[in-house]
């Protein structure tokens, strides 16, 4: 039974009915039990209310993407989920999306082809390089927000030398804005995905729209800086993230390529 004159989390005597939380822990007072009505209460707060919750916080990083990000760095954080909530979350739902409607994993390999009159040395070589190719895309599709996750270092080390000097932002307020970025990113993929009959080329787009909104959500985070030169220092972020992606995952290919060789 739950304990209506104690604090349920730490025993903490309750001072009386106007007392909603506990001076010591914060936790509600008294607990409420679960029921139906609690269940009820507890979606409509936490995902459902329009004043807070995902949805809320994925309206705001959507419609006013700097604002939104600016109050998360400054510590206007109570109507706000945390940006690595939002990730994972909508990580999944890219990951259920594209493994349910359209029939394949998330991210799909290039396919290494064969160039004429190569070697058989060569094309030993093209064939392993495939094969590496394909393991490493499985194991980042099947870990997608992991492999995320991974990559959110070079990210915000890339726009914090992109934005050198610019706004006096620390490395870790970085993180949360690359954070935010990729959440962006995760929800135009997921509505790329669902509509992917009629939009081909879903991943490209993807990309390509992510950039955009990143321009648009870094122009508006630094609303006194001069517009254009934001615009081309978030290119110029994107840009090196792009080429430090692709040289780690060229590197990861290749070890598993010196793996698969050394089995043989």
């Amino acid at each position: 039974m739950l304990e209506a004159n104690n604090c349920a989390n730490c025993d903490r005597a309750i001072a009386g009915p106007e007392q909603k939380f506990c001076p010591a822990c914060g936790q509600d007072t008294p607990a409420h039990r679960i029921d139906w009505h609690f269940l009820g209460h507890e979606l409509e707060h936490s995902v459902l209310h329009m004043d807070r919750g995902i949805l809320y916080s994925l309206k705001q990083l959507m419609l006013r993407p700097g604002h939104l990000m600016r109050d998360y760095i400054e510590g206007r954080r109570a109507g706000q989920v945390k940006p690595v909530l939002l990730l994972t979350m909508m990580a999944a739902v890219v990951v259920v999306l594209s493994k349910y409607l359209t029939g394949h994993e998330v991210m799909v390999a290039g396919a290494v082809g064969e160039t004429a009159g190569s070697s058989a040395g060569t094309a030993a070589l093209q064939a392993q390089l495939f094969k590496a190719s394909m393991a490493v895309t499985e194991w980042m599709s099947q870990h997608f927000a992991a492999s995320t996750l991974l990559l959110l270092p070079f990210e915000a080390a890339a726009f914090r030398l992109a934005f050198l000097r610019v706004g006096k932002l620390n490395y870790p307020e970085w993180l949360v804005i690359t954070t935010f970025l990729t959440v962006q990113t995760f929800v135009l993929w997921a509505v790329l995905v669902a509509l992917h009959r009629w939009v081909p080329q879903t991943q490209l787009w993807a990309l390509v729209l992510s950039v955009a909104y990143g321009i648009f959500s870094l122009v508006q985070f630094f609303g006194g800086y001069p517009r254009w030169k934001s615009v081309i220092r978030t290119l110029v972020g994107f840009g090196i993230f792009m080429v430090i992606s692709t040289l780690l995952i060229q590197i990861l290919v290749v070890a598993v390529v010196a793996m698969f060789m050394g089995k043989a």
